[in-house]
């Protein structure tokens, strides 16, 4: 059956799996690629691109099967092991943390929505206790951190957007529970993502909100100034790992995933992290996992000396770093994860409109389904407008256009939703 073609302008960057190029950048002769259009079925596929092109266009209406074998899923050695034949050698399988579960969604978006709400304001109140509790010295309740994720990781399995959605739209309040909040979300997103077993999305989602948990022991000065430290102080901020783990320990926190994601989060594939300088499969899997979502969501969150990134850029930045600084084939799966366009960016519309990400389109991933904030000239509507830009009857057809930094043109998506 026929169909009209419908283009998307996509960075090289930003393809994922199962798009079909249908356009370059350049002309076909200059590559060695086939006239009719470029099925992407794999990495390698958009690695052959990049040589050749920085953006192309891509037919919103084909979808292409992925190659038969998967670099990571499906695949744990691989996977666990990071650097095939490298020094360190392979890495032991860690049980807990293979894929063996498929999810799907098992309450729509907009009935979880609810019951997400009530799961965030449980898990940020234990956020904000848990800071006061350890600047004085009361240790850590393992059983009230796992009480407070597991209505999170119960929302997340249900919904793969509705917690996300809540959490985005999160006042920008102390920095210290925010992140701690939005890592232990991410963490429980990639868990799913991955297929691992509810039981080890727990523990990543209590890695998630504890890996920070010895910056409380630092002087709130220090975090909070928005010019940079000096070398003294640089280095007191390091002790933070160290300092975790002996709240972990005073506390008798012995779950191995919080720990490894605690003592390895700011360790680096190529060596160049601390505490340990540790590289490639000798990082554990779940540190591994740890140092993408800590400098994703550091970096799309407004910081005391710096203003935050769009999601979008943050996933490009970490796609920048693959195979230097986080393992490439969980930098891929943390951008499948989250989309193209993640749940809570902030768009800009071919109209002029500014819109938020709400949900993703699992099919074509392009075209989620958007809240419309504001009017072609950037002033706020008196009521938002709900798009799914996939399924469109008016006569003007959406499509986002750019992503824009959190806080742009003024706006604030919480005053639209929170009650």
């Amino acid at each position: 059956m026929a169909y009209d073609l419908v283009e998307r302008r996509v960075f090289v960057t930003d393809l994922e799996v199962g798009m079909y190029v249908s356009r370059l950048d350049c002309e076909w002769s200059d590559t060695p690629f086939p006239l009719q259009g470029v099925p992407i079925t794999s990495r390698d596929d958009i690695e052959r691109l990049a040589k050749f092109c920085k953006y192309v266009f891509v037919d919103l209406h084909r979808r292409v099967a992925p190659a038969a074998v998967s670099t990571v899923v499906g695949a744990p050695p691989r996977f666990a092991g990071a650097r095939t034949g490298g020094a360190l050698g392979p890495a032991p399988v860690n049980p807990r943390l293979v894929p063996s579960h498929t999810y799907t969604d098992t309450a729509s978006f907009d009935d979880e929505v609810p019951r997400a709400h009530e799961a965030f304001e449980g898990v940020t109140r234990f956020a904000e206790r848990l800071v006061d509790d350890i600047q004085e010295g009361r240790p850590i309740d393992p059983g009230a951190v796992e009480q407070a994720v597991r209505p999170l990781v119960a929302s997340v399995l249900r919904s793969g957007d509705a917690f996300s959605w809540v959490e985005s739209l999160r006042r920008r309040d102390t920095y210290t529970y925010q992140h701690a909040v939005g890592c232990s979300t991410l963490a429980a997103a990639f868990g799913r993502h991955m297929g691992f077993a509810p039981e080890a999305i727990v523990s990543l989602a209590a890695g998630g909100l504890l890996m920070d948990v010895g910056k409380a022991q630092l002087p709130e000065e220090m975090l909070n100034r928005a010019g940079p430290l000096n070398d003294d102080e640089w280095e007191l901020a390091r002790q933070h790992v160290t300092e975790g783990v002996a709240i972990l320990d005073h506390s008798g926190v012995d779950d191995p995933d919080v720990r490894d994601m605690l003592l390895t989060h700011h360790e680096r594939y190529d060596g160049s992290g601390y505490p340990e300088g540790l590289a490639g499969a000798a990082i554990p899997l779940a540190g591994r996992m740890a140092a993408i979502i800590d400098t994703y969501h550091a970096m799309s969150s407004r910081r005391p000396y710096r203003p935050a990134v769009s999601q979008h850029l943050a996933l490009r930045e970490l796609y920048a770093g693959r195979d230097r600084l986080f393992q490439a084939e969980l930098v891929e799966q943390f951008q499948a994860c989250l989309g193209v366009y993640p749940t809570g960016t902030l768009v800009e519309l071919n109209t002029g409109e500014v819109a938020i990400v709400m949900v993703q389109n699992q099919v074509r991933r392009l075209q989620p389904r958007v809240a419309v904030l504001t009017r072609t000239d950037k002033g706020p509507r008196d009521e938002f407008l709900i798009v799914d830009l996939m399924y469109q009857a008016d006569v003007v057809r959406r499509e986002i256009l750019r992503t824009l930094p959190p806080g742009s043109y003024g706006i604030d998506p919480s005053e639209y939703f929170l009650p």
